[in-house]
């Protein structure tokens, strides 16, 4: 067993998930090529999965799919982390379940989807407003929530692991330049969504969360690789 925990038996699998994970995760990207009928700049990324929506069935699918992968991969990793005393560092501990909650609840943002698109629809957006939308636009805020809060604690604490501890280099030498434009990607879209609810315009919320989760599904590339390279030496 090597210090991170991942033996090379242990790492090709985690590796394998987190990458196919990672891809999965920017099937956003298909917008570019699909007509979906949505603004990219201004809508949420989870609006081209609104059941109203002719493609949703596609990008809940594929939510659906980078959950699960992440989700196997980041518990698979923390099982063999917990089982090995000198590599159960609390930086890694903590970054690994972070990528475990982002998994599971990226999955489940994809059994609570969005019955409409409030941004573009103004019907949509006053029955939000109001209350008058199904319960799943509220658990699938909370699962947003949950889904990026785990995509952060990972990013970072990870990072900070990959540092502190001499594991996986190239997450150590790329790590923090991605951990400081995600967390301003994060503040974008976090103050954006605000000002929407406010009805003070979206203030391109489209742009800012499609940049908040290509980057994650960037660092879940690197921390694929890192933990491929790692495991072959």
């Amino acid at each position: 067993m090597s210090l991170h925990g991942l033996s090379p038996r242990s790492a090709r699998p985690v590796a394998v998930l987190i990458g196919l994970a990672a891809a999965a995760y920017t099937a956003w990207v298909l917008e570019v090529v699909l007509s979906t009928g949505l603004n990219p700049i201004e809508t949420y990324v989870s609006e081209l999965a609104a059941q109203d929506q002719p493609l949703g069935g596609l990008f809940r699918a594929t939510d659906f799919t980078a959950g699960l992968l992440a989700f196997t991969g980041g518990l698979l990793a923390l099982f063999r982390l917990l089982r090995c005393a000198e590599s159960r560092r609390p930086w890694a501990v903590t970054g690994w379940a972070g990528v475990t909650l982002f998994g599971a609840a990226t999955a489940a943002d994809a059994w609570l989807p969005l019955s409409c698109t409030p941004t573009v629809d103004p019907v949509c957006a006053a029955r939000e407003t109001a209350g008058l939308v199904p319960a799943t636009h509220q658990a699938h805020a909370v699962s947003s929530g949950l889904a990026m809060t785990g995509a952060l604690v990972g990013l970072v604490a990870l990072t900070v692991a990959a540092r502190r501890y001499g594991w996986f280099a190239p997450l150590a030498h790329y790590g923090p330049a991605i951990v400081v434009l995600e967390l301003l990607a994060t503040v974008w879209t976090l103050t954006a969504i605000a000002l929407f609810t406010a009805g003070r315009g979206t203030w391109a919320l489209g742009a800012g969360q499609r940049l908040q989760v290509l980057l994650v599904a960037i660092w879940l590339g690197l921390l694929a690789h890192s933990v491929h390279k790692e495991g072959r030496t």
